[in-house]
Parts: structure tokens; C-alpha cells; sequence
């Protein structure tokens, strides 16, 4: 059942009725009442003292909100969905491998199917409207987790357990695009929730755990999902494990109550009042000038770099006939990068200016997708460095960067984002980044038939890594977006934003 219902306008604050005993106001009068300065004093005293006597019998008629932490489940469940999210590794590599291996399809064709695969996470902005508007059963996040949990659950236990050959490719390509729809709903709803409970933590602590659940989870699929292909052989093993963990999650969302709105009845307004409402405070704050910006240089920084990875992954399986540990094992690496990093960021990094950290992070990145060039002219191996160990060491590493690059501009989002635009604000961040993705990927393939890479010829796949590293510089170019005053844990920027926003709303 849906109920539409204005969205509170302070999340997680519940009513409570203090005890409070008469106030007795005794009433002194001494021979210095006589003089009129202070008789004068002397009734400001009892005109507020009576003002706080009316005050307090006023608040023991009325409810007072209180403002309470997220209770354990919602910490046990946000967690768990940002482990399961990053897990989703084990089973795509599983994937991938069926793909390349099994039917045989080509690095241009491989990195297609990803990328139409994700098509449906563009679609999170309109998620994230429905899920800031529409109740389901009085709760506006976990219903929608559950949803998204169960297509996730039903598309991976499919791929399960029908034939993995070419003729079940559309039934197959089905399910991808099915799980990722899943995918969509889940990450809104969980971001949402992430952002409503940052407000009662220190800047950057929730988004911090959950890039580190994020990425435990995402280094322990890389870390199984290569040891059980090397020894089973099988990928349906893998998306049968990636089920029963979503089972898992399904079973605790249906188990956690969701304490976000109040429990006592809201006037119902019309469902499409209320989306109108929705997507014009949402477009409103996406017009702010200091949202508007970091998302422009994030989203742009990402879709201007061609994405060469389907191509490396075929070169590195089918040309230096790396083990599927190994790769499994170079994700791991940049996995742990990644939450090192995100400690550090969250003890040390936050206060740096935004444009400074990420303008070392951009550079950083673009040498680090460079370093593929030593790999595929083998002059690691001449440099008496094995395929194995330099793949270990660095093959990962311009992903794991990408990854983090992310989370200064989450937190930054999370901390101006308005009340009731947690879902739409932060899923059209994210679907930004995927569109951008998406886009980076279209461009590696066009680059890659442009120089002639396919699964029989790799001469030219230098001439793509270098191509690919000038466009990841390209992007300091508008850096200045971002002004070096930014910053997630400076409360200015955060106050100046209110200050903007409520005088335009009194002109």
C-alpha cells in the first residue's frame, strides 16, 4: 500500500514529553524596589520569569524533539548493503570470464555489455525522487531496499541456473540489465540513508564507514571470486554465493524497522503535487552554485577519459595467460588502497581544500593508468619484474584512485544536501558518475577500433594508454570550479549555502 505523505522535515527526531514541577515564583520586595531603576530591573526579572514559566508549562503540553542517533540495525543493515554492493566483484568477475572465455566475445564486445549492462543506473535520479515522495507502508527507504534486493536475488539466481551458452545470451543479458535495475534502488535508498544519519555524526564519519564496508567487501569477492574460478571452473558457483548473501540482506531489511519519518499521521497530499514539490526543491538545490560545481568537474573528469579496462583485461588473460588469482588478487591490492586511504582521509585528508586534494588525486591517477604502458611493452620483464608481480602491484591501483576520488565530493554533497532531497541529490550524483562512465567506456571502444585493437592484435594498445593518459590531464584545465576556500569539513561553506538559499526565499 502507498501512502504519500509530506516528507518530515527533520528526520530521526522523535516526540517526548519531559516532566516538569510548578514553578514558584516568590516574590521579595526589600527597600531598594523603591529606587525606579531597579524596580524597573526588578520587572524585566519577573516579566521573564514568567515568560519562562508560561514557556515550560507551554512545553509539557507540546512535544519536544530530541535527536537520536541511528539506532544498531540501521548501522547493521547500511553496512551490510555497501559490503553486498561491493561484493557484487565476485560474481561480475565470474561474468566477465564467462564472456570473454566461454562465448567468446571480443574486448569491444565484452566492454558493450558491460556498459549497456549499466545503462539502468542512470536512472537514479528518478529513484530517488520516488523514493524522497512515495511511502511505502509509512517508510520511504527500506521498502525500496527490499525491491531492489529481491530483482538483484531473482537475476542472479536465474543466471544461476540456466544453461550459460550463447543461446541463452538475451535471457542472460536480460538478467544483467534486471540486477542492475536491483542495483539502482538499493543504492539510492541506502545513500539516502547514509545522508539523513551524517547529520548527527561528525563530517565525513558515515560516508568514511561506508566506503570502508564498500570496500571490504569489494577486496574479499576479488580475493575468492579469482581463487574459485582457478579451482571449480564455474561461474554459476559464484553467482549461487552472490545470491545467498542477498538473501541474507533481503532477510534483514525485512527485520529492521525504519524509524525515519513520525509515527504519528501526516495529512496525505496528491501524488503528483507532491513529485512536483519534490523535483523543484531538487532542481533548486542542484542549481546551487556549490553543488553545481563539484558536480560538474566530477562528472566531466569522468566521462572525458576513455576506459581501456575491458581491453587490458583481455590482453592480460589471453595474451600473458595471467591466472584469474592473480587479477582477483591485483583488485585486492587496490581494495586495501582504498581504505587506507579512506582512514587516512577521514583522520587527515578532509582538511584539505577540495581543490587542492583533488588536483593531487587527478594527477595522481592519470600516471597511475600510464604505468599500463610498462606492463604491455613488457618492460617490467626486462627490468627483471614478473607479469604477476607488477599486475599485483600497480594493475589496480588507477581504479582503487577513481574509486576515492569520489569520496570528498560525496561528503561535501552530504553535507549541503537539503532536507528531503537525500535520495534524488546523491542518486543523481551517482548516476552522473555512471553516465560518465558510461560515456568513458563508449569512447574506449570507439578509441580501440580507431587504432585497430581487437582480440588478435595488440600492437597498438600503447598508442590507446597513451591517448588515455593526456585526457585524464585534461580535466585540471577547469579545476577552478572548485575554489580552494572548499572544504567537506569547513562549516563556512555549509553556512554561507543557508544563508544564500534563505534569502532568496524572502525576496
Amino acid at each position: 500500500m502507498l501512502t504519500l505523505s509530506k516528507p518530515c522535515p527533520n528526520p530521526h527526531l522523535l516526540t517526548y514529553k519531559p516532566k516538569t514541577r510548578p514553578i514558584s515564583l516568590p516574590l521579595q520586595i526589600s527597600n531598594s524596589s523603591l529606587d525606579p531603576k531597579k524596580r524597573r530591573t526588578s520587572h524585566k526579572a519577573f516579566s521573564a520569569s514568567t515568560s519562562q514559566a508560561s514557556n515550560t508549562s507551554y512545553v509539557s503540553k507540546q512535544a519536544k524533539p530530541v535527536r537520536l542517533k541511528p539506532a544498531m540495525g540501521m548501522w547493521t543493515l547500511c553496512g551490510l548493503g555497501y559490503w553486498v554492493q561491493g561484493f557484487r566483484c565476485f560474481p561480475w568477475l565470474g561474468l566477465n570470464f564467462h564472456l570473454a572465455q566461454g562465448l567468446g566475445l571480443s574486448p569491444g564486445a565484452l566492454q558493450l555489455v558491460q556498459n549497456f549492462g549499466n545503462l539502468p543506473l542512470v536512472a537514479k535520479p528518478l529513484f530517488g525522487v520516488i523514493s524522497d515522495a512515495v511511502y511505502i507502508g509509512g517508510a520511504h527507504r527500506l521498502p525500496y531496499i527490499s525491491i531492489g534486493v529481491c530483482l538483484q536475488l531473482v537475476s542472479w539466481g536465474t543466471l544461476a541456473l540456466i544453461p550459460a551458452t550463447a543461446d541463452t545470451f538475451p535471457t542472460q543479458m536480460a538478467c544483467i540489465i534486471l540486477s542492475n535495475v536491483g542495483l539502482s534502488v538499493t543504492e539510492v535508498a541506502t545513500d539516502a540513508l547514509v545522508t539523513e544519519f551524517s547529520r548527527a555524526a561528525e563530517t565525513g564519519e558515515l560516508q568514511s564507514y561506508a566506503f570502508i564496508a564498500l570496500s571490504a567487501g569489494s577486496l574479499l569477492g576479488n580475493l575468492s571470486g579469482g581463487y574459485a574460478l582457478l579451482y571449480t571452473h564455474d561461474p554459476k558457483l559464484l553467482f549461487l554465493t552472490f545470491s545467498f548473501f542477498l538473501a541474507q540482506q533481503l532477510s534483514l531489511t525485512l527485520n529492521t524497522k525504519e524509524r525515519t519519518i513520525e509515527r504519528r499521521r501526516i495529512g496525505t497530499i496528491p501524488l503528483r503535487d507532491n513529485l512536483q514539490s519534490q523535483i523543484s526543491n531538487f532542481v533548486q538545490a542542484v542549481s546551487e552554485r556549490q553543488i553545481f560545481y563539484p558536480l560538474c568537474w566530477i562528472i566531466g573528469s569522468v566521462a572525458f577519459v576513455p576506459i581501456l579496462s575491458g581491453s587490458m583485461f583481455c590482453f592480460q588473460t589471453q595474451i600473458l595467460n595471467l591466472d584469474p588469482s592473480i587479477i582477483g588478487l591485483s583488485k585486492v591490492v587496490g581494495q586495501l588502497f582504498v581504505i587506507s586511504a579512506t582512514l587516512l582521509y577521514n583522520r587527515f585528508l578532509k582538511r584539505i581544500p577540495l581543490r587542492t586534494l583533488v588536483l593531487g588525486l587527478q594527477v595522481m591517477y592519470a600516471f597511475t593508468l600510464l604505468s599500463d604502458l610498462i606492463l604491455v611493452k613488457q618492460i617490467n620483464v626486462s627490468l627483471g619484474i614478473s607479469n604477476e608481480i607488477y599486475v599485483l602491484s600497480l594493475s589496480a591501483l588507477a581504479e582503487a584512485i577513481a574509486q576515492f576520488k569520489l569520496l570528498p565530493f560525496t561528503v561535501l554533497l552530504s553535507s549541503l544536501c537539503p532536507r528531503g532531497c537525500e535520495g534524488s541529490l546523491l542518486a543523481f550524483f551517482a548516476s552522473g558518475v555512471v553516465f560518465a562512465s558510461i560515456v568513458g567506456g563508449f569512447l574506449g571502444v570507439g578509441l580501440c577500433s580507431l587504432i585497430g585493437v581487437s582480440a588478435a592484435n595488440y600492437s597498438n594498445l600503447p598508442v590507446g594508454i597513451i591517448v588515455q593518459f593526456l585526457a585524464a590531464l585534461v580535466p585540471l584545465g577547469w579545476i577552478s570550479c572548485l575554489r580552494m576556500d572548499w572544504s567537506p569539513e569547513d562549516k563556512k561553506v555549509k553556512r554561507n549555502f543557508l544563508l544564500q538559499k534563505k534569502g532568496r526565499e524572502n525576496l
